[in-house]
């Protein structure tokens, strides 16, 4: 089967082609998106095999959506919804900083993933199981999913990473959001946690209380992003800080976070140290806000190798 499992919400993603108000904007382009299928794509890319569970709707963008999979090279464990349609998004376009996107997931197809459909999964051959923080967000049969899925991977022996990826409008309110976050964060091996993520769900943006508070929580690997500033890294065995790489040019910062765990998760993989881990998460997160998608940029094991040095 394939090393890594993914398991969340890919959606179309239509990005406007001028700038300016949505509401304006008379042409966009059309892309996949999606915090997991950024990862998932990163990682085939990379040489590494990848599995994404998800459910779609039967319709165009449902279509859509499984013929990208594919075309990435990445294996779809698809359920197929009728009675629900495949989400998507609007996305400004900027040509520096953040963009503005606007969601309509609502009731989509994904959002009815649930306990069954985890048990309808192939786990055979799998060594990672990555989940982020978007699916127990979306709708309470997802995140009931979410914990079954985490289960599962424990019986099985999979190392399981976990990445908040914080969406508070998702949410039915705060508490829950972090109450549910952290206990999701002591199930996994590791965690990839942002500093602004965790002010949010632990009171401080110091990555080395950030670090303390998921390595005593349960995790073996904390890694701590820090924006432009690097990143801080901490296991059983050594801490460490990696500065990262400077870009000329923030384009967009959509899909960084998501491109640093493509680095972290290949150099498990590939069994690398820990200080290889958090470099290639950094250069990968570079490469990723210099330019306009979510993962067009994401590299070839050459191109990385090319920007690292």
């Amino acid at each position: 089967m394939s090393e890594v499992i993914l398991f969340g919400e890919p959606m179309v993603m239509f990005v406007a082609q001028s700038e300016g108000d949505l509401a304006d904007v008379e042409n966009f382009s059309r892309f996949l998106a999606g915090a997991e299928v950024n990862v998932a794509i990163g990682l085939t890319r990379l040489g590494h095999s990848t599995s994404y569970v998800t459910r779609l709707g039967t319709d165009p963008f449902g279509r859509y959506i499984e013929k990208k999979l594919y075309s990435e090279n990445i294996r779809p464990q698809i359920i197929y919804d009728a009675d629900h349609w495949t989400g998507f998004q609007l996305k400004t376009l900027v040509m520096e900083g953040d963009p503005e996107v606007v969601y309509f997931r609502k009731n989509s197809a994904a959002s009815h993933l649930s306990v069954k459909d985890v048990d309808l999964m192939d786990f055979s051959g799998a060594k990672i199981l990555h989940v982020t923080g978007i699916p127990p967000a979306i709708s309470r049969s997802c995140r009931e999913a979410t914990y079954k899925l985490i289960e599962r991977a424990r019986e099985r022996g999979l190392l399981v990473s976990f990445d908040p990826n914080l969406r508070p409008t998702l949410w039915e309110d705060r508490d829950t959001m972090i109450r549910t976050i952290n206990d999701l964060a002591s199930r996994a091996d590791i965690v990839l946690p942002g500093t602004g993520e965790g002010k949010i769900l632990m009171g401080s943006r110091d990555p080395e209380r950030i670090a303390d508070f998921y390595r005593n929580n349960g995790a073996q690997t904390v890694i701590v992003k820090d924006g432009g500033n690097g990143a801080f890294a901490v296991n059983e065995e050594e801490k460490l800080w990696d500065s990262g790489f400077r870009v000329s040019k923030v384009v967009d910062t959509v899909g960084a976070g998501d491109g640093f765990a493509v680095g972290v998760l290949s150099a498990v993989l590939e069994g690398l140290p820990l200080a290889q881990m958090v470099r290639r998460g950094n250069a990968i997160g570079a490469i990723q806000v210099s330019v306009r998608s979510d993962n067009e940029g994401l590299p070839t094991p050459e191109e990385l190798e090319a920007f690292m040095h």
